[in-house]
């Protein structure tokens, strides 16, 4: 039996404070009796507080929804709609000019742009695979990917046209980051190092330098023929290597095997959204990954063949300078860590006998495993910093809460004051349409806004809720709420002094097999002025590494600033006018709508209940794999609920809908030795049950949130007569 620990007004779970104990402390120079008399401090004085915050949220949106039932048949008008959220207090008074005062900012954050992953830190192979992504080879994301062509299903062994086909995109590539001074590379026939110069040897007999000397950054082998050539362009590097005993570089005429592009500089490595853990034995295990990625000791056995490889960190990457001496990269992409939001609770820790907050759970300990970072090698931050994402946050007072938190986190740890940096996650209305004020009440450890499309808009849905029902979710995307949204983000991020001191990014690509897409839309986000944008995979990296180079991100951020100098921001009207309709669409439309959404929530559902998978590439309907996680699930969640709500749909006609989508979906998992039919057994299913709970109690779910219910179900779950009979804990 796992009898709690007592330590003074806490109640600890006994594996907690053992992991505590013997693993996340030793070496930080923090006792652990220290780090408890800590935890039941910063409770008691966050506790109350979170709470007030959190029914604030309550009363806040049951004022809305009585303002849009006042309304039922009146056009809407966003300035009536604007003076009411003043009113109450939802929209609170903008700051005047100011500029973020944060320091001590790892480049990869403040002056260099690039993608970003996000990645479950629960699954060890993932969280490896993620921070080891800094550098990704371009030829396999070209040749594995549909990024330059369609990828025939039946093709067997090597394709030679297709490699001659990323063989000259690659060229094509270098040639526009770092022209020759006559001629191209893909007329090169060798490379060398004549003193501070790369000279390229071409077909005609001549050699040529770089059109841009200073591209050149280093190289490993010999001057004469080196096997690494490095250049160097809006501050991420390329790496040319050189091997003619390659199976590639045998039949190059310069001996090009790859091109190696740093690719994700940074690496969200997430407790929250993506993460399935429900109890003090998930967060356990979810602490441990983080301890080894911070003190470089984590390790995944990998089937390979018939075998077994184990996957470690990347070392560093070592070069020989133009300048003379040697040259240190990073191999591993800078890592972050999201926490949970203000709003969830654990058992974990019960403090005078209730669960805690595990938003202060998630502060304490990852920041005292990332000492073994700054207080040790600094393999992660060579600025001595602690990046951590705060999600789910509504408005200014709850970033000012948070920013409190991480105050009391450096006393009691006795770091210097900033050193914790808070990533702010622009995914709540409330904090969309107050972000400046969210920014400024954090402004001495802010360096990260990121919008979340996803949920965004599920709290979009849920805001207004009683306003009427939604577009169908495609035509959501294509409304000016969200251009609105995404424009803001970026000048006010501008005009409060991020650019070179702070990340603005973007949302994930959620079509991990649609590179080519990708491609197009994408490099969007660094054209917007962000200089970061999330995806979903290492290859999806390196391809968005291409878009960085393709624009100069500093020259975007100065043009678009020199343009608000000129004019105002973007406002607050359209960002306040929810993308609502008529219900004039056909059966056919209302139904097609309904089986999109409830076949992704049940085939994200049915992983995360009854396998503990947090984030996963879930077919749709249409069988394309997406990205899924509890965003999406909380748009599709909250938009049946609202056609239920308006009579768009009818209670039977959503109940049939998930019978019929359950059967697809477990069609769908057929070939997976740990999948649980929801089908064969309707009420039997935990799984099936939840994601109809999901619906049918949508509209009562705090903000609209799936955790409470998700979380529930898969406790249910673990203590039931099945478990765990063949499913991992």
């Amino acid at each position: 039996m796992n009898t709690p620990v007592e330590v003074g007004r806490l109640k600890v779970n006994a594996a907690l404070e053992k992991f505590v104990r013997d693993e996340a402390l030793p070496g930080t120079g923090i006792e652990p009796a220290a780090f408890w008399r800590g935890m039941e401090s910063i409770l008691a004085m966050f506790m109350p507080r979170n709470s007030a915050l959190l029914a604030k949220r309550d009363h806040l949106q049951a004022e809305v929804d009585a303002w849009w039932k006042s309304r039922r048949g009146k056009a809407f008008d966003v300035d009536e709609a604007t003076a009411y959220l003043r009113e109450i207090g939802y929209l609170v008074a903008e700051p005047g000019d100011f500029c973020i005062s944060t320091d001590h900012v790892d480049p990869e954050i403040a002056t260099v742009a690039g993608p970003q992953l996000v990645v479950p830190v629960s699954n060890a192979r993932y969280a490896l695979n993620a921070a080891n992504a800094r550098w990704g080879s371009l030829y396999d994301a070209l040749y594995g990917t549909d990024a330059i062509a369609p990828i025939d299903p039946a093709a067997r062994g090597y394709d030679a046209e297709r490699g001659a086909r990323v063989v000259a995109y690659a060229r094509k590539l270098l040639d526009q980051v770092a022209p020759l001074t006559t001629g191209s590379h893909a007329a090169a026939t060798a490379y060398s190092v004549e003193g501070t110069t790369l000279r390229v040897a071409l077909k005609d007999g001549s050699t040529t330098p770089l059109a841009d000397p200073t591209l050149f950054a280093g190289w490993r082998g010999t001057p004469a023929n080196p096997e690494a050539v490095l250049l160097k362009h809006n501050g991420l590097h390329i790496e040319i290597r050189i091997d003619r005993t390659h199976a590639i570089g045998r039949n190059d005429a310069a001996g090009i095997a790859d091109l190696v592009l740093e690719s994700a500089l940074t690496t969200i490595q997430d407790c929250e959204d993506s993460v399935a853990a429900v109890d003090a034995e998930d967060k356990v295990h979810v602490y441990r990954n983080w301890l080894g990625l911070m003190k470089g000791d984590l390790k995944a056995s990998v089937a390979k063949g018939a075998g077994q490889i184990v996957r470690t960190l990347n070392p560093d990457r070592v070069y020989r300078s133009p300048q003379g001496g040697e040259l240190t990269l990073k191999g591993r992409s800078l890592m972050l860590v999201r926490n949970v939001g203000h709003h969830m609770v654990s058992d974990a820790i019960l403090f005078e006998g209730q669960p805690i907050y595990e938003t202060v759970m998630d502060a304490l300990v990852t920041v005292a495993i990332a000492l073994h970072d700054i207080k040790g090698p600094r393999k992660n931050s060579g600025a001595g910093s602690i990046y951590i994402v705060k999600p789910k946050m509504h408005g200014p007072e709850e970033v000012a809460l948070a920013n409190g938190l991480f105050d009391h986190v450096e006393q009691l740890f006795g770091l210097r004051s900033g050193t914790i940096k808070m990533g702010v996650m622009d995914e709540e209305r409330r904090t969309s349409a107050n972000l400046k004020a969210c920014i400024k009440a954090a402004a001495g450890r802010i360096a990260f806004i990121n919008t979340g499309f996803l949920d965004r808009t599920g709290d979009e849905i849920h805001t207004a809720m009683e306003g009427g029902p939604f577009l169908r979710k495609d035509d959501i995307r294509m409304q000016s709420w969200i251009a609105a949204y995404e424009r803001r983000n970026v000048e006010i991020g501008l005009l409060t002094g991020f650019s070179g001191k702070a990340q603005i990014g973007k949302g994930m690509w959620a079509m991990p097999d649609r590179m080519g897409a990708m491609m197009t839309a994408k490099i969007g986000h660094p054209k917007a002025g962000a200089n970061t944008a999330w995806v979903p995979s290492p290859t999806a990296a390196t391809l968005h590494a291409i878009h960085y180079h393709q624009v100069d991100i500093a020259s975007v951020q100065a043009s678009l600033l020199d343009e608000l100098k000129h004019k105002a921001a973007t406002g607050t009207a359209e960002l306040l006018t929810p993308p609502l309709g008529k219900a004039t669409w056909s059966e056919t439309e209302i139904q097609a709508e309904l089986d999109n959404n409830i076949q992704g929530i049940l085939g994200y559902v049915v992983r995360w209940v009854d396998q503990g998978v947090g984030c996963s590439k879930v077919p749709d309907i249409h069988d394309v794999g997406l990205m899924e996680d509890r965003a999406t699930l909380r748009i599709s969640s909250q938009h049946v609920a609202n056609w239920l709500h308006h009579g768009v749909c009818s209670e039977a006609q959503v109940r049939a809908t998930f019978e019929r989508m359950a059967k697809i979906v477990d069609q769908q998992n057929a070939g997976d030795a740990l999948y649980r039919p929801m089908a064969a057994d309707f009420a039997g299913s935990i799984a099936y049950q939840a994601a109809c709970e999901l619906v049918f109690a949508g509209r009562v779910q705090p903000n609209g949130y799936t955790e409470h219910i998700l979380h529930r179900r898969r406790r249910e779950l673990k203590a039931s007569s099945t478990w765990p009979s063949n499913q991992p804990s």
